[in-house]
């Protein structure tokens, strides 16, 4: 949004809060219906996804006031549907929820819809899933109403788990009907989630595309950073480097930078080399004078990837080179990691001269037996050595033969594995807790 019309668009939410806050004063907060102030409140919810941060206040001096006028207003006035509207969207809005538990236990004329409410109960709880079948029926009823787009992202997020499309069925229904407001965001911002969980990378592509134009300056836009990070390294042949580099144009430099480093960290931990290559050399160029920590960050990840390549040995200069006062406890952690990876796939193998074989140095038996006559040997020994001399005769070992090849070893050789096993152990433990 450009700045004139966020500074706009924050004088009017402003104007609105202010003026519910005057009309409150001067009327009485028990003369005021919930579904205006709702309105206020909604209207300045949507100033905030939009980029007005400062309405945030407002929005908690809202939330605070339409709670006491909740709670101390006469059951009377929900006989209209707009009021117990407004009780159930502040409910879901953020609002206080032992608010409609006092609302519900009041409403001995039946005005609230218990199927509802036990609805709102179960998702605020965390407890969606109980909601499923009962939100199936009550939500054809109601879709036409104020409460329709709430009560879609309640409808959503209890098949989330269990039926993802149709998850994605109401997401979409409530961000449709409710274009450029909070709803829409939260619509938007789960969606992308549902589709990265479930390998829909083309959905997941499209959803991060229309957020990325409408809400990157939500206070929730960063989750939307880590979902996008996400969805691109695990899918980057599918989601292709146009698709990124399309989506992060909408964000001004800093914030592009920042999700390259994420992209090309999560990538170069996730052996996805081209990709951690072509984030870090973006956020490298997107890096001005002076800004030393983010190209030292994009050296980082840049030389975590080149380890695989033919280039270790540069790669290992590289990190060398990065000073470790400008790395976090975590990276210089996966530094070190990668430096001792870099120096295993260097070392040269030991080569020992192999021990010399029963072939090479006759036994004092088998000098014996060459020096008996035939006519002493056994007959079986006989037929033995007649069959070794056979062209292309092999004697096969007994099972205790070949139990004791299998157990030989060079001590040497044993020294090196041991060696070896010892420093993907240190790896191990230098890259404990690091991931996604």
């Amino acid at each position: 949004m450009p700045a004139r019309l966020r500074v706009a668009s924050m004088g009017m939410a402003l104007a609105a809060g202010l003026g519910l806050a005057a009309s409150a004063h001067a009327q009485g907060q028990e003369n005021l219906a919930p579904y205006k102030m709702i309105r206020s409140l909604q209207y300045v919810q949507d100033s905030v996804v939009l980029g007005d941060h400062s309405a945030m206040e407002m929005q908690r001096f809202l939330l605070s006031t339409i709670d006491e006028r909740l709670r101390t207003a006469d059951s009377s006035l929900f006989r209209d549907p707009r009021n117990v509207d407004a009780a159930l969207i502040y409910a879901m809005s953020g609002g206080n929820p032992e608010t409609l538990e006092l609302l519900t236990r009041q409403d001995v004329a039946g005005h609230f819809d218990p199927r509802i409410t036990d609805a709102v109960r179960n998702y605020l709880d965390g407890r969606g899933a109980a909601n499923t079948k009962a939100l199936a029926e009550i939500f054809p009823e109601y879709k036409g109403l104020q409460i329709g787009p709430y009560l879609a992202l309640v409808s959503a997020n209890s098949v989330l788990r269990k039926d993802p499309k149709l998850a994605l069925s109401y997401f979409d229904w409530a961000r449709l009907t409710a274009p450029g407001t909070i709803v829409e965001e939260a619509a938007l911002r789960r969606s992308i989630y549902i589709a990265e969980q479930n390998g829909m990378v083309a959905r997941g592509v499209a959803y991060s595309s229309r957020y990325a134009r409408r809400f990157l300056h939500s206070p929730y836009a960063s989750q939307f950073a880590d979902l996008f990070v996400k969805l691109a390294t695990d899918n980057f042949e599918d989601v292709g480097e146009e698709n990124i580099q399309e989506i992060l144009s909408f964000m001004d430099t800093p914030r592009q930078r920042e999700v390259y480093l994420r992209m090309a960290r999560l990538a170069a931990i996730s052996g996805k080399d081209r990709l951690a290559t072509m984030a870090a050399d973006r956020a490298q160029a997107l890096s001005g004078e002076g800004e030393q920590v983010p190209k030292t960050l994009a050296d980082l990840y840049s030389g975590l990837a080149s380890i695989s390549s033919a280039d270790v040995s540069q790669a290992v200069e590289r990190l060398t080179a990065i000073p470790d006062a400008d790395l976090s406890a975590k990276d210089r952690a996966l530094k070190e990691a990668a430096r001792v990876l870099a120096e295993e796939v260097l070392r040269p193998p030991v080569m020992t001269d192999m021990p010399s074989t029963a072939a090479d140095t006759p036994t004092a038996e088998a000098s014996d037996v060459d020096s008996v006559s035939p006519d002493v040997t056994a007959p079986g020994a006989q037929a033995s050595r007649a069959a070794a001399e056979e062209p292309g005769a092999t004697e096969k070992p007994s099972q205790n033969q070949t139990s004791e090849q299998d157990g030989a070893s060079d001590p040497a050789f044993d020294s090196y594995v041991a060696t070896g096993r010892e420093k993907l152990d240190e790896i191990d433990k230098l890259l404990e807790g690091e991931g996604s």
